[in-house]
């Protein structure tokens, strides 16, 4: 059979078992491994399996994953955030939509620790819920800005997302945690910026809230100060070189149980909740990369990827267009299904192309990790809108994907930015 209709088919094969339920990780594994025999032979398949498969497991590099997940975790289960958010709201709370705006900047600030959407969205939507009750926020604005403040937990570092990125891309982990600050602190101004900028034109939407003194705000540095010197220590010695990326995580993770200890947060429960959520996220995780990177052989073999971009590479159109194309996929994509699971199936698809149009890796891991966090705020799957939901059942899930919506239009403008002026990622390399 000819290779190109082999994945073709294989691509197919995929989307119907996702599509009866199969979890995607197991569905990428069962097409690449009888790819690899139909393509190529029993050996080779049985080669990747227990020559790549056994290194992929064994790599230092991995354990960065359940590390970091760990540190998130204890942050997000001994109530550690709430310092957060009270500290933002002392700060912008009294502002018309200041509430809405502290849960966005607390999200931010808790997602730098958490590294994920959906711990961001129930553990800021936990604590704003009810303020945002009490000052009688419109129930799109209120739920839509925690669901949406949950995706800055795949952009600021530590990401996930990235480190899964970094992963497949072959790219250093330290470098995409430097480059996507500085997009993630503009992300999250430019989401502020929108709620202020609603709450403007019709201030019945967020009611500003009670105004704290000067000497109240300082005060509320305290409780952020520990976190803060967490954060900047585990980060900062990471882009100082004083860490690898995963002494770094693990840094980060020992040091998050002394803090919640210190502060006596940690109980002997909600330790062993901790422990039991990273062991599930981990292997969530590690199940993701090993099936893309058995799918990720079987299409190599095909050569569609390679044979894809040089087709692409030779199209009359500028590159641009072209970007634009991937990313709209991606988009899409990750609106129809796990927003992650659709990297790893796409990623090995498109990047070929992308380096054949000679954009730069690292660039486009930051952009592809803003395009993918898009999935979790867009219909139908939506995890941090069914996450909030959750947290308050009487609110219909129109209500808040129609919060959501208000965001789009600054996310769409920063992808644009960042396409435009690149140099927001690579300057500080």
């Amino acid at each position: 059979m000819d290779p190109i209709l082999l994945s073709i088919i294989g691509i197919i094969i995929m989307f119907v078992l996702m599509f009866l339920r199969m979890p995607i990780s197991f569905a990428m594994f069962i097409v690449g491994y009888v790819g690899l025999i139909l393509a190529a032979s029993p050996k080779a398949a049985n080669n990747v399996l227990s020559a790549d498969l056994w290194s992929q497991f064994t790599s230092y590099s991995l354990s960065v994953i359940p590390l970091f997940i760990l540190m998130g975790e204890v942050v997000y289960r001994t109530g550690i955030a709430e310092k957060l958010f009270y500290s933002a709201y002392t700060w912008v709370g009294h502002h018309r939509g200041g509430m809405a705006s502290t849960t966005m900047l607390a999200s931010a600030v808790f997602g730098s620790i958490s590294g994920s959407n959906s711990a961001t969205a129930a553990t800021i939507g936990t604590m704003a819920l009810p303020e945002l009750n009490k000052y009688n926020y419109n129930k799109a604005l209120s739920t839509g800005s925690i669901a949406t403040g949950g995706t800055l937990g795949v952009i600021i570092p530590p990401s996930t997302v990235l480190i899964v990125l970094a992963l497949q891309m072959e790219q250093s982990v330290r470098d995409l945690f430097l480059t996507s600050i500085v997009p993630g602190i503009l992300l999250t101004i430019l989401l502020i910026l929108t709620i202020v900028f609603i709450c403007w034109k019709d201030p019945n939407l967020g009611p500003a809230g009670e105004k704290t003194n000067m000497k109240e705000r300082i005060r509320s540095l305290k409780g952020v100060i520990p976190i803060g010197i967490l954060f900047v220590f585990v980060i900062g010695g990471l882009f100082l070189g004083w860490f690898t990326p995963t002494e770094s995580a693990a840094f980060g993770a020992f040091g998050s149980i002394v803090l919640a200890l210190i502060m006596r947060k940690l109980t002997w429960k909600n330790f062993k909740e901790s422990i039991a959520s990273t062991l599930r996220s981990s292997i969530m995780v590690w199940m993701l990369i090993v099936g893309a990177m058995v799918f990720g052989r079987f299409l190599a073999i095909t050569r569609m990827p390679f044979d894809v971009a040089e087709w692409v590479s030779e199209l009359a159109v500028p590159p641009v267009v072209i970007l634009l194309a991937i990313l709209f996929i991606f988009i899409i994509g990750g609106a129809l299904m796990d927003a992650m699971g659709f990297l790893t199936i796409a990623l090995p698809i498109f990047y070929p192309t992308v380096l054949a149009l000679g954009y730069d890796p690292i660039w486009f891991a930051i952009v592809l990790c803003v395009v993918t966090s898009l999935g979790a705020i867009t219909p139908p799957v939506g995890v941090n809108v069914f996450v909030v939901q959750g947290l308050t059942p009487t609110t219909p899930i129109t209500t808040i994907f129609r919060g959501t919506s208000y965001f789009l239009i600054p996310y769409f403008v920063f992808i644009g930015l960042l396409i435009l002026f690149p140099q927001i990622v690579t300057f500080i390399l």
